[in-house]
């Protein structure tokens, strides 16, 4: 009787294991996590949850029906896999198969003072506890300008927060993304009353037991009530060392079929893998709620099929990020794109741009066109994604 282990309670572990039932390849299956939550979906927490119109409740998954076994509110901490043994906070599991899909945490500021009213953002109780501290805030400073950052500004606004400020050492907004569309989501962001501090970073934290005031290097001060860090990730893989599996900048690096160092029996998925893509000829690493879905799925079946019936993975991904009306859309490879070129939609209210890299289209980013983004898939699909 196969056990099937996955590590990490989010949507790739979560897929993974539905797919395994689904399939009947593994009759155990046990998941464990360091939430003490089942999955939930976590596009919701910086848009529809801050912005209140969707509860804790609702962001959850519904797994009544999935016949798997949890562990949760147990974090993994090292793996033996010699002994194919996984060890826990509170004990030890052993696995035949194992999926690793710990993804990744929120990253802080070194040297963070000891105060009340610092917050990040990555799981649903960091969610939760933003919510409740911006019912008793009417000045907001978030550190970081990226797609949390901006989908929080955003959120707030709509939720009717008084003063939202957004602090970016980069030269724009969403700066994974070029200038040019950086400064439109900065328009976009000043045109519903966020005040924006791009080129710019901060100095000093004052207050007392709580965060008063954010000191900027350019001399400007700031009143705040609460700070949210919005300042990337970490991936959770601190518990891997000593394993033997190869880490690459802590992701766990994979082949293409998604086997860590090429171990049969063990493959990681999501945010927390890099792996071989074959449509571009090198690693790559997606954080994207799209590619957890579809990895989970994916390395699922590779971990159970014969040598010669395994399939590649090589997705075309794909992201989203919902602020104020603006409904932006990618397709493709957006880190490798050297330049985004905006593209005449031909339509009022609707806006593209063109991702190139050193061959051509590598990337599609669009505005509240669809259109426009099925016709980049299918552009990028075609091309075999050679940048």
């Amino acid at each position: 009787m196969t056990n099937t282990v996955i590590v990490g309670a989010g949507l790739a572990g979560l897929r993974a294991a539905q797919r395994l039932r689904e399939t009947g390849m593994s009759e155990l299956i046990t998941i464990v996590g360091d939430e003490k939550h089942r999955p939930y979906n976590r596009p919701p927490l910086s848009k529809q949850l801050i912005a209140g119109t969707m509860t804790a409740t609702e962001c959850e998954f519904d797994t009544a029906a999935d016949e798997f076994d949890w562990i949760l509110g147990n974090a993994a901490t090292a793996l033996d896999v010699e002994k194919r043994q996984l060890r826990l906070i509170d004990g030890e599991i052993g696995y035949d198969k194992l999926i690793i899909a710990t993804g990744r945490g929120a990253r802080s500021l070194p040297g963070l003072p000891e105060m009340e009213g610092f917050h990040v953002l990555r799981g649903l109780d960091d969610a939760v506890a933003l919510c409740t501290a911006a019912q008793h805030a009417s000045r907001v400073v978030i550190i970081g300008g990226g797609f949390i950052g901006c989908e929080v500004a955003s959120s707030l606004r709509v939720n009717g927060m008084d003063s939202v400020t957004i602090v970016e050492r980069a030269a724009t907004l969403m700066p994974l993304l070029g200038p040019d569309i950086g400064q439109f989501a900065e328009r976009l962001h000043r045109d519903h009353g966020v005040h924006i501090h791009c080129n710019t970073s901060v100095t000093e934290f004052r207050g007392g037991s709580r965060v008063e005031q954010v000191e900027l290097d350019n001399g400007q001060v700031l009143d705040a009530d609460l700070v949210l860090l919005s300042l990337g990730s970490v991936p959770n893989t601190g518990w891997l060392s000593g394993s033997g599996l190869e880490l690459d900048q802590g992701s766990v690096v994979c082949d293409e079929f998604c086997h860590a160092s090429g171990n049969p029996d063990i493959v990681a998925v999501g945010d927390v893998a890099s792996w071989t893509h074959r449509g571009v000829g090198k690693r790559v690493r997606i954080e994207h709620w799209s590619n957890a879905a579809d990895m989970g799925a994916a390395a699922a079946e590779n971990l159970f099929a014969a040598a010669g019936g395994k399939s590649p993975y090589s997705p075309i991904p794909t992201f989203w990020t919902d602020q104020y009306d603006i409904h932006f859309k990618a397709a493709g490879f957006v880190t490798m794109a050297d330049t985004f070129v905006p593209v005449d939609a031909g339509v009022e209210g609707k806006w593209n741009w063109d991702g190139l890299g050193e061959n051509g289209l590598v990337a599609g980013v669009t505005a509240n066109d669809n259109k426009a983004f099925l016709k980049y898939r299918r552009a990028l699909a075609g091309s075999g994604m050679k940048p």
